[in-house]
């Protein structure tokens, strides 16, 4: 694999990928280990929303990823884990030694009757048995579907039971900070809503001793005492399911994006190395969590591919205070870290003592992942933590992208703060105007869309092969559809501007305004309800809702705090409302449709120009909105 290293050689690697696309992702593919070799690299039809890549071979992804770095590094430190108290001795785990849990954790699901294609649902924290439990299921060729362990219940019970999952993985419980959330409580209540779940098996992580349901739930460690040390790993075709990963839509119900083995792997493997100029040798630590595809791509997936050290973090950054991100680099001397905007603008918040009491000379590289990041921010992570020695790549890239699509390449790219900057290869973006025509030249601002297949890009959502062509595919003919907008300068620099569908990206994670509506809408005092993003300074967006009551509330800021219990009940903690408005009303057309351009304005405090409001029902409500949001 060519890996690029100068603004010449991405020419280069763009252009032919543009012209030769199957030639160029098929020599990138060539530095696999397959099986058995691909008929055809690829059949594509946008206006049916289908793809293939790597028609005919076989593969597993854990070869990749583990086997075939034990000849040379079996030895070496694939994971480190950082655990979230910096007290407790951080874990170094060889190539060889996560070859054996893995091989040990797909020897446990097969003894509890998981096969090929089984979905298996993964709800823990961020420990190393979560990473040895999502490679098990890709060996034995299970579809693993992991939930982010802050999600409720009800959340996790719809996730399992979309998917079908037959086995639930968990833990006891996870250390937040210096709280202690209780999983397996949550899981039990989940489970007993999913017909589809056989068998639990449980971690024990906070040592709280949970009630077992004899035959149903199993303890990790006593399991992995009988299993032996070698799997074979299952013969996988390029087009199987890997996994299924859940990500909020525009209507309430989340969708279960499904990505398969082969493009997914080849598609993550090179923009890690190329991204981020991986040089064997180099500790390389993303701060997300796995249950995001961030995760799933730069913490295992992408890095273990190269035969990297990746790091695994269990903290958060602020406890026990806002120097836990820097004390964890200069423990292990990271070299590449990649975070949120959201991260950074809220240790930036903080005094930057926390940063200057650590040494960070190890930092080569710096990353920026999951919302567009601005430009303040972006000079605070430049100045206070790469010394400005340390280029910054800002990463566009979507769940349904399954990796980075467009971004600066590390050390090659002319920086611009805030700016993703250029395609990599083998990406096609098209800025497209409202009435679906492509805007030709720079220096234009439009809706973000792709024309043609990258290897990782999500097949379908699982089970809703319409919906998935309705959402992406059917804004602009024979284009994907990202629901973002950008601009593109006058040096053809792109920059990612935000959502222009119904989504909130709140602290990098994606939520849907009709799946937080939904929520706000179970307390028995609400009536009706609107949901939007506003700018917030740490989380990028915030959550905003006007919300219509039965009755005039008599304590607002008690029904207020009931409303963020009953979201935080239903989707969890990350989905409260920031912001709550009670209205008598909101602004609609005759038809019924509500103006959400007009709630942004509001919500964002700009009302001095809200546009024509004479086709509402009730122009009058506007008004009223106006009134309560500037009291």
């Amino acid at each position: 694999m060519e890996i690029v290293s100068t603004m010449a050689d991405y020419k280069r690697a763009y252009e032919q990928s543009v012209a030769h696309p199957e030639d160029f992702w098929s020599e990138i593919a060539s530095d696999f280990v397959w099986k058995r070799k691909w008929d055809k690299v690829l059949e594509w039809d946008f206006k049916n929303a289908e793809v293939k890549w790597f028609i005919g071979g076989k593969m597993n992804i854990t070869e990749n990823c583990i086997d075939r770095h034990l000849a040379e590094r079996a030895d070496q430190t694939a994971v480190i884990w950082e655990p979230g108290d910096p007290g407790q001795k951080a874990r170094m785990i060889t190539y060889q030694q996560l070859h054996d849990e893995v091989c040990k954790v797909s020897n446990v699901l097969k003894s509890h009757g998981v096969r090929k294609g089984d979905r298996v649902c993964i709800y823990m924290p961020m420990v190393p048995e979560l990473a040895y439990a999502v490679l098990a299921c890709a060996r034995i060729g299970a579809v693993h579907s992991v939930v982010f362990a802050g999600f409720s219940a009800g959340s996790l019970a719809d996730r399992i039971n979309d998917a079908g999952c037959k086995m639930v993985l968990t833990a006891d419980g996870a250390f937040r900070g210096d709280k202690k959330v209780d999983l397996k409580k949550i899981v039990d209540e989940a489970v007993d809503k999913c017909p589809s779940v056989e068998k639990v098996l449980m971690l024990e992580r906070i040592a709280s001793k949970p009630s077992m349901k004899a035959g149903r739930d199993f303890d990790w460690q006593e399991e992995m005492n009988k299993a032996d040390a070698n799997c074979k790993a299952e013969e996988m075709d390029a087009e199987d399911l890997l996994f299924i990963l859940y990500t909020s839509g525009s209507t309430g119900k989340p969708k279960g994006m499904v990505h398969t083995c082969g493009g997914y792997m080849v598609h993550v493997g090179y923009t890690f190395r190329t991204v981020f100029q991986y040089q064997p040798g180099q500790i390389f630590w993303c701060t997300a969590d796995i249950g995001w595809v961030t995760g799933h791509s730069y913490i295992l997936y992408g890095p273990l591919s190269a035969g990297a050290t990746t790091v695994i973090f269990e903290g958060i950054p602020s406890w026990p205070d806002q120097g836990r991100f820097w004390q964890a680099i200069e423990r292990h001397k990271v070299n590449t870290f990649y975070t949120a905007p959201t991260a950074i603008r809220s240790l930036q918040q903080s005094s930057v003592e926390f940063v200057e009491k650590y040494d960070l000379s190890s930092l080569k590289i710096l990353g920026s992942v999951g919302e567009p990041i601005n430009e303040e921010a972006w000079q605070w992570y430049n100045k206070n933590i790469g010394k400005e020695k340390c280029p910054i790549v800002d990463t566009w890239w979507q769940t349904e992208t399954g990796g980075i699509m467009i971004s600066p390449i590390a050390n090659v790219t002319k920086l611009k703060p805030a700016f993703a900057s250029f395609p990599l290869p083998g990406v096609q973006p098209a800025v497209m105007d409202e009435k679906g025509n492509e805007i030709s030249g720079n220096g234009i601002e439009g809706r973000l869309a792709i024309k043609f297949p990258w290897p990782s890009i999500a097949r379908t959502i699982y089970g809703n092969h319409q919906r998935f062509k309705e959402i992406y595919f059917s804004t602009f003919s024979g284009m994907y559809f990202t629901g973002d907008g950008c601009k593109r300068d006058d040096e053809g620099y792109y920059r990612i501007t935000g959502r222009v569908d119904d989504i909130i990206i709140v602290s990098g994670h994606n939520l849907g305004t009709a799946e937080i509506e939904n929520a706000i809408d179970e307390h028995k005092a609400v009536c009706e309800t609107a949901v939007v993003g506003f700018p917030h300074d740490i989380k990028g967006q915030g959550v905003y809702a006007f919300v219509i009551c039965y009755e005039k509330p008599k304590d607002e800021e008690k029904l207020r705090q009931e409303i963020r219990d009953t979201v935080s009940k239903i989707i969890g903690p990350i989905a409260k409302p920031d912001k709550i408005q009670f209205v008598s009303g909101l602004p609609k057309t005759r038809s019924g449709k509500i103006m959400r351009r007009i709630l942004r304005k509001v919500a964002e405090g700009d009302t001095s120009n809200l546009g024509d409001t004479t086709t509402l029902l009730d122009p009058t409500i506007v008004d009223e909105i106006t009134r309560g949001a500037l009291g």
